[in-house]
């Protein structure tokens, strides 16, 4: 199971400013020392050293996530934010070219739908695109975004071979088996685990945590228990999940409780915040960390979603 990410932000597209770059080279050229830059070699050291908020970005897209299947021409895809567009514009130069998609959608609110019109693949006729989702009538929603007075051209300009699915149980593609669990978000939202062989993996975006998601009951276990990898919504501080209450996101911390309680392996926060910089989400990340240490929480690897990064299960 390969999985990429393309978009990591939620709410809205968070692009790097002007000013975010000059305070990164601020900050580098004060950590500089004359033996950082008298050769290749030390060069490379030095910003090898930089903290990744630094010598980086997370990123500004939007959610969207790819899964590569046991055939290369076909690929899982969940949600089509603004990352939809960059990973389309990639696939222009894979080789091989995947020929058909199968996109996931959690739920339809725009930050998971505004990529798509702009995904290049859906207008390619040799293409195939199969739409699922929990909700009623994914056709209808994924259209409406297409029309006027929102947008200039409709769906049907998008000329692959399209297909639309509600989904009501569980779906194979390849290797790959994906069931769903609806989680706590104004309107509803779906989290998708994706099972390969023994290797387990949850996309669980938008969603605000409650009790009932830590009751050991046997619908929870099967879809929370045994898992490798959760891409998990994380998008405040503790401070403000207290005011956002009932919003539909989580407090990074609550994010690692959950982690912990069910023995998942890897944590990988997801959808930050518009607001959020880069130095103020690695600043979460190591917060994340320190409170997972202070509280005894074994066996839990934290880490942030960052748009590029790959993992292979």
């Amino acid at each position: 199971m390969h999985i990429r990410f393309w978009g990591v932000r939620g709410s809205l597209p968070a692009p790097l400013l002007p000013v975010h770059i000059k305070r990164k080279f601020s900050s580098i050229m004060e950590q500089v020392r004359p033996g950082d830059v008298k050769s290749p070699e030390s060069r490379s050291r030095f910003l090898a050293g930089l903290e990744p908020s630094l010598f980086g970005t997370v990123g500004g897209n939007t959610p969207c996530i790819s899964i590569g299947t046991d055939n290369p021409l076909e690929l899982a895809v969940f949600d089509s934010g603004s990352g939809i567009r960059e990973m389309g514009a990639a696939m222009v130069h894979a080789d091989p070219r995947p020929d058909r998609y199968h996109i996931f959608f959690s739920h339809f609110h725009w930050d998971h739908l505004q990529g798509l019109p702009f995904f290049g693949p859906a207008y390619d006729s040799s293409v195939k695109i199969d739409f699922y989702s929990p909700m009623d009538n994914p056709e209808a929603a994924l259209q409406g975004q297409m029309t006027g007075p929102y947008f200039p051209i409709r769906m049907d300009a998008m000329t692959s071979q399209k297909a639309f699915h509600r989904m009501t149980g569980k779906v194979a593609i390849g290797s790959l088996e994906i069931s769903y669990k609806k989680m706590n978000h104004p309107g509803d939202s779906y989290s998708f685990l994706v099972n390969e062989g023994k290797n387990r993996f949850i996309y669980a975006t938008d969603t605000e945590l409650s009790a009932a998601d830590f009751v050991r009951n046997d619908e929870n276990a099967a879809f929370f228990e045994h898992i490798d990898v959760i891409v998990l919504d994380s998008q405040y501080t503790q401070g403000e999940a207290t005011e956002k209450y009932n919003w539909g996101h989580n407090a990074f911390s609550r994010a690692v409780d959950f982690a912990a309680a069910w023995g998942i392996r890897r944590l990988i926060l997801f959808h930050h915040d518009p607001s959020y910089d880069d130095t103020m989400l690695n600043d979460n990340l190591h917060s994340a960390r320190r409170y997972a240490k202070n509280m005894g929480m074994r066996g839990v690897e934290i880490s942030l979603a960052v748009e590029g990064m790959e993992l292979t299960l």
